[in-house]
Formats: C-alpha cells, structure tokens, sequence
C-alpha cells in the first residue's frame, strides 16, 4: 500500500496537515497521525496539528523541525501532479495497480485485487 498526498486547495490546512503527516512518520506514527487527520476533518487547524502530535506522544521539538522541512513541500507538490495526472477528484481515492476503484466497498475493493491477481497468473 503506497499513500500519496493530495492536499485538496479549497482546505486551507490540508497541505500542513500532508506535512505533518510526513513529520509523524519519520517517528514511526503515519498511520496513526493520518487517521487522527481524517477524524478532525474540517475542524482541522494549527493547534489540532500539534495536539494530534502530543496525543501520538511524538516529540515535539523534532516533529515541529521536520514539519517545515522542505523536503515535504517537493514530495507534496510530486504527488500533487501525480494526482493531477491520474485525475483524481478527491481524497482519499483508492488504486489498484493504477486503476481507480469505483465501487469502494469492501466487496469491490477486493473484487479488483483479485481481478488483477489473475491478469497475473494468465501472463
């Protein structure tokens, strides 16, 4: 599973919020800042950024260091096109083997994996 940014412009924090999200994962917490983003949704704001980072017990000094790293703002932008590119509308948009989900159930999700699996195997 690869996650790719998609900070949605009309989301005054969603390109902060990719960039915690980098930030929390170089302590080993993506996942877990990442769905704690999610739950915030539209109630998002800087000092939810940094609660969500205390509540996840990250350290602060090198989470707020790495936050601003510039690193993030040149991966953020790459993914941004690649999304353009892929057309995808919204977030969070799901791909399997570069083709999008459409039905995003759990059956359809899975109904395509194994669709993919057996183009596989038949090769």
């Amino acid at each position: 599973m690869v996650f790719k940014n998609y900070p949605l412009p009309m989301h005054q924090f969603a390109r902060k919020a990719s960039s915690a999200a980098l930030a929390a994962d170089r302590q080993g917490k993506f996942r877990e800042y990442h769905h704690k983003l999610f739950e915030a949704g539209q109630s998002l704001s800087d000092a939810k950024i940094q609660d969500i980072a205390k509540e996840l017990g990250l350290d602060m000094e090198k989470f707020n260091k790495d936050l601003n790293d510039p690193a993030f703002q040149n991966l953020i932008s790459r993914d941004l096109i690649e999304g353009n590119q892929a057309e995808v509308q919204g977030t969070p948009t799901l791909f399997v083997n570069g083709k999008s989900i459409k039905n995003r159930s759990f059956e359809g999700f899975q109904q395509m994996i194994e669709a993919e699996l057996n183009k596989r195997k038949q090769q």
